[in-house]
């Protein structure tokens, strides 16, 4: 432990050949954007992609890495389209929709023989238990996923916000966030075909050029607890297993 927290281990993990493998980050917070679940469709779930991250997901786990999930719910709604909804009423009704897809995820696991755990900070008695760090770190370490529901439980944070909590909460070596774009660019790069992508990035500089990695609280929540970030292109799931044996793919934000 260095300032209370854990120091990132490295691990080695043998191929079918025996030969030994170098992997970076054995406890992982892997964000998903609620859009990447609805597949073509654009809204809802679309089981088959649920499927194809909980297989990714099983292989972390079978490869040694302790994996907690923050899910947001954008695929069921988006509270900035809301309209003249109160904004309280809103986030909650997105903190339900984070709810959903994480009944889902946690399904999809359990069906492939992962052992996984769902908490949850809305109180749901009955879908999972309530949001505790000691007790989602114990089961990190007896080798359950765990799948944190309900954003922060508040209104007015987004499930980037939760992502950086629960990582603090949990010790995570890092944030994975999956994206629809390969990395952090100076501008948008659906607009601009100048946009330039960075390899590696602080907190600092992402809160001063605006840059919309995060929302800014998060942003600042990670630099404050010395949190790791890689955003990276989620339409290979497969890098999700690359990003985490620590290839260089996407932006390292720290």
């Amino acid at each position: 432990m260095i300032g209370g927290r854990r120091l990132c281990a490295t691990l080695s993990v043998s191929d079918a050949s025996g030969v030994q493998k170098r992997m970076e980050y054995r406890r992982l917070l892997l964000k998903i954007s609620g859009e990447s679940l609805a597949g073509d469709s654009k809204r809802g779930i679309d089981s088959s992609v649920v499927d194809e991250y909980a297989s990714i997901i099983a292989r972390l786990a079978d490869r040694g890495h302790e994996v907690g999930i923050v899910i947001g719910g954008g695929n069921f709604w988006r509270g900035r389209t809301s309209g003249e909804m109160d904004r309280v009423a809103a986030d909650r009704i997105g903190m339900l929709a984070t709810v959903m897809n994480s009944i889902a995820m946690t399904e999809a696991l359990t069906r492939l023989g992962c052992k996984a755990h769902l908490m949850t900070a809305v109180p749901m008695p009955t879908v999972g238990d309530p949001i505790d760090g000691i007790k989602a770190k114990r089961y990190l370490r007896e080798g359950s996923v765990v799948v944190f529901a309900g954003g922060t439980g508040n209104p007015f944070f987004s499930t980037d916000s939760a992502a950086a909590l629960r990582a603090a909460e949990i010790d995570a070596d890092i944030i994975l966030k999956a994206t629809l774009v390969d990395g952090v660019y100076d501008k948008d790069p659906n607009i601009h075909d100048d946009a330039v992508m960075f390899k590696e990035l602080s907190f600092d500089e992402v809160l001063e050029r605006r840059l919309g990695v995060m929302d800014a609280t998060a942003a600042a929540l990670c630099r404050d607890y010395r949190q790791k970030v890689v955003v990276f292109n989620s339409a290979d799931l497969e890098n999700i297993i690359s990003v985490a044996a620590g290839e260089p793919i996407g932006t390292l934000v720290r």
